[in-house]
């Protein structure tokens, strides 16, 4: 298949680039050539898995924002934006796509600047946020996205809610699952996993082991980097994180989920999980709630990998 297909992932935390990179996995798989950007923290763990990356300026709205102040924002994130816009314009006119996919808000602007077909894969939301300036903004973000590009997918362990954005196509859970990557030499009993903006999860792995639990904290000083986590996922009796791409990857990987969240999109994507009453997974809001959640897990999930999904839909439209 003689068609490249840009994949952008949006630089907060490694999350949106581990789902960015199993989409561009996927169009690889169809055939197709890939070229990736991103930036920020996620662009690491791209390059550990063996591709190169463009890195466009980042930016950081929640952590501005929410661990912050809008005057951070207004000094710190929105100059950077510009800039961001201005970055993934040149990257697009160089590589010339036949179309990008993204989760970044920024790329797909420069997408609509530049003319190239824009395919939108995120869950992002207004209605996960309570405050006003968040809200608004979320839904002017989702009006743009689905005003400017060919198709929002929306990836999600609940089925369609009213919560979601009006316009958006359901496609199940993405997770990043390389063919060949090996899982655990030893036995994972609670697989510990922190977001970028998780508190406490040294404090919470300590107390699991107190009450004679086996735990892997992803990301101490004992871990070592792997190209993809859904392999531990697997070999985990129970998952503890905060972060959707986490949860996404719990609900392909089939393994109980104990979700703990902390910013306002992941509170409100765990609100959605317990209006809906999503099998396999229970929220909890304090280390003690979570050490009882372990003992009594839920029930495991059951999800297909939506990537291919993805990968489909965007190369249909485009062939």
């Amino acid at each position: 298949m003689d068609l490249t297909v840009a994949v952008a992932h949006y630089p907060e935390g490694a999350g949106h680039a581990t789902r960015m990179l199993a989409v561009g996995q996927a169009f690889e798989d169809a055939g197709a050539d890939i070229a990736l950007a991103g930036g920020g923290p996620g662009s690491r763990f791209i390059e550990h898995n063996g591709y190169d990356v463009f890195r466009a300026a980042p930016v950081d709205y929640i952590g501005d924002y929410q661990q912050g102040s809008l005057g951070r924002v207004l000094t710190r994130s929105l100059p950077y934006s510009g800039k961001r816009v201005f970055d993934l314009v040149r990257w697009l006119r160089r590589v010339d796509p036949a179309a990008l996919v993204t989760d970044d808000m920024f790329a797909a602007m420069a997408a609509s600047l530049t003319g190239t077909p824009l395919y939108i894969v995120t869950h992002n939301a207004a209605s996960y946020y309570d405050a006003a300036v968040e809200q608004v903004f979320t839904w002017l973000l989702n009006r743009y996205q689905l005003g400017a590009a060919e198709s929002f997918l929306y990836p999600a362990v609940w089925p369609p809610d009213e919560g979601d954005p009006p316009g958006v196509t359901h496609v199940p859970p993405v997770a990043l699952d390389p063919a060949g990557c090996r899982g655990p030499d030893e036995e994972i009993g609670v697989l510990v996993v922190p977001s970028v903006y998780s508190t406490n999860f040294d404090v919470l792995a300590e107390t699991l082991r107190t009450e004679g639990h086996r735990v892997t904290l992803v990301g101490d000083d004992d871990w070592e980097a792997v190209p993809a986590l859904l392999p531990w996922i697997r070999a985990a009796d129970v998952v503890v994180c905060s972060g959707y791409s986490t949860v996404m990857e719990a609900a392909v990987g089939g393994t109980p989920c104990v979700v703990y969240p902390f910013t306002d999109e992941q509170h409100g994507v765990t609100r959605v999980i317990e209006r809906r009453g999503v099998e396999g997974f229970q929220v909890e809001h304090s280390v003690t709630h979570v050490a009882r959640a372990v003992r009594h897990p839920p029930e495991s999930p059951d999800h297909d990998n939506g990537v291919e999904r993805v990968a489909d839909h965007v190369l249909d439209a485009l062939t």
